[in-house]
């Protein structure tokens, strides 16, 4: 508010803050988020003037969801709590899965180990050292009917992920639900399924971009028709903060993949409000509370923006973004292990308060090894404790309106429409990605920040500040080779049981397509009925499609 001696920031500055910066200096020349963005020292009215509260902020459940996609908010529904797992053999995770769920957790989330993800069995020699050991190890839909076995899938809602071979994980997973007897339009969960974010950040990928997105909209028009419930796809931007993105940066790159694949979905024959509606996407809880607050309700906005106003959706579910949250696996630290639980209750704070409509906290124990079950379920009883404890889910959204969420909120979808301009000059997301500029923008911050924790400037409890001499032992998880001698045994009875002519023929039936332009679903299912492995059918994908080398940055 502006008067006869300037507004009102301006006269608390003179009057009230320069005096006490007098007697008491502040402890740092600048503030910033962990992201590196400057931070006032107040906000006030006059900080968000640009802002109108109607038209920007508005109410929960009305366009443009700044406030939340759901009216009543967590009044109604908590978030599903949804513990990512996964090690060693699908036996040992079948029983985590019951533990978990026996804890009261309301949904699975897969992890799979390396070998899967990259579309290799466990005997082949690239797997060496590395099966079961960070996820579990699934080969064939044996090992798929195992993983699962006692649990309903038409009960329950199931989240995987795997990537690049995500076709082939997902066919085995409906040909289990035909075995208990779960038809496929009861089946609910997400396939994560986001080829970009791994060429950007994780670089789990085996295709070219281009063919990998052709598997990626052959599984929407799919699921369109024979897995309604299903969500398709789980736009990342996890992993991109994870390689040292900024807020912003991750907000910005995830929100154009997902631009990206409504495009390439258009563009193969689909009506947009007809496979839109089943995406979601998946964000990083990080440890700069209200930045990772204003992330998510910017991530509405703008979603609500492009769906409408950039692709042409009508249907109210293709404003809406849905999303997962699991809180920063790089934030932990080996360091005083215990400190994890801290971090990890602020983050899943931070979810919440933002809207998120699933949950993964991570485990105290992470930065060393996979969770042990103890500390999995304290994970949980985490988000526990805050859905029926703190009080959070009586309000829809408790910061909307505040001077300096909404000021950072704003900042954030200014920030990410600046990067959507950059992409859209290069050609798109595939083509920015094949000239590295995402890639480039995330190594540097990567780089910006380990320069700032080395000279101090951002503080790691337990790391660069406040540093323990001792050590604090906690109990960890160890998979041995056992998990890798089990899995090769189980293969090994699969193939000598299995008809390998059917076989034969399913594989190159697969190939045959890849070559052509049939949708490649219905030939994974017949390739993995015949009891073909995760590593033949990436084979035979791999001698049509090649594998992706990425090029050096400059």
């Amino acid at each position: 508010m502006k008067t006869a001696t300037g507004t009102g920031k301006a006269r608390w500055a003179r009057d009230t803050l320069a005096p006490a910066l007098a007697k008491s200096p502040e402890r740092a020349v600048s503030f910033t988020t962990i992201s590196g963005r400057p931070i006032e020292r107040l906000y006030a009215a006059e900080d968000v003037a640009d802002v109108d509260p109607a038209r920007d902020i508005g109410v929960a459940g009305a366009y443009p969801y700044t406030r939340g996609i759901h009216a009543s908010g967590y009044r109604g529904k908590r978030w599903t709590m949804r513990q990512f797992a996964g090690y060693g053999t699908p036996a040992e995770t079948n029983g985590r899965y019951k533990a978990l769920l026996a804890a009261g957790g309301t949904g699975l989330s897969v992890a799979f180990d390396l070998p899967t993800l990259m579309g290799r069995d466990p005997d082949d020699p690239v797997s060496l050292g590395e099966v079961g050991k960070c996820g579990v190890s699934v080969a064939t839909v044996e090992d798929m009917a195992t993983l699962f076995d006692g649990i309903d899938l038409g009960a329950i809602t199931t989240s995987m992920t795997i990537n690049a071979p995500a076709a082939i994980l997902f066919a085995m997973y409906l040909v289990v639900a035909e075995r208990q007897g779960v038809a496929w339009d009861r089946l609910s969960g997400t396939l994560q399924n986001d080829i970009l974010k791994e060429f950007i950040a994780q670089k789990e990928y085996i295709y070219p971009p281009r063919p990998s997105m052709r598997l990626i909209t052959d599984l929407f028009a799919f699921c369109r028709d024979e897995v309604p419930r299903w969500n398709t796809i789980s736009v990342s931007g996890y992993h991109i903060r994870e390689a040292g993105a900024t807020a912003a940066q991750e907000l910005a790159f995830t929100l154009r993949d997902g631009i990206e694949y409504v495009e390439w979905g258009i563009k193969a024959g689909l009506d947009v409000d007809t496979f839109v509606p089943r995406m979601s996407f998946f964000f990083n809880a990080h440890s700069d509370f209200f930045e990772e607050i204003a992330k998510y309700r910017a991530a509405r906005v703008l979603w609500a923006q492009a769906m409408r106003e950039r692709c042409g959706a009508r249907d109210e579910r293709s404003w809406k973004l849905r999303f997962h949250t699991q809180t920063a696996g790089v934030s932990l630290t080996a360091q005083q292990p215990y400190n994890n639980v801290v971090r990890t209750a602020l983050q899943a704070l931070s979810a919440v308060l933002g809207g998120t409509n699933s949950l993964h906290t991570n485990s105290l124990d992470e930065a060393l090894a996979l969770p042990t079950e103890e500390a999995a379920t304290l994970a949980l009883r985490t988000q526990q404790i805050l859905a029926c404890e703190s009080g959070l889910t009586n309000d829809v959204d408790p910061f909307g309106g505040s001077y300096f969420v909404e000021a950072l909120t704003r900042d954030m979808i200014d920030e990410a429409r600046r990067y959507f301009a950059r992409i859209d000059e290069m050609g798109g997301m595939v083509a920015a990605i094949e000239q590295g500029f995402p890639q480039r923008e995330i190594a540097e911050s990567a780089y910006r920040f380990q320069q700032a924790v080395e000279r101090r400037e951002k503080i790691l409890v337990g790391v660069n500040e406040f540093v323990d001499a001792g050590h604090q032992p906690v109990p960890t998880l160890y998979i041995d080779e056992q998990a890798a001698q089990a899995q090769q045994a189980r293969l090994d009875t699969v193939r000598a049981s299995r008809d390998a002519k059917r076989v034969s023929k399913t594989l190159d039936a697969l190939k045959a397509a890849a070559a052509g332009t049939d949708n490649l679903l219905p030939l994974v299912l017949d390739a993995v009925r015949a009891d073909a492995t995760v590593g033949e059918m990436c084979q035979a994908l791999r001698d049509v499609w090649g594998e992706y080398e990425e090029q050096p940055m400059i």
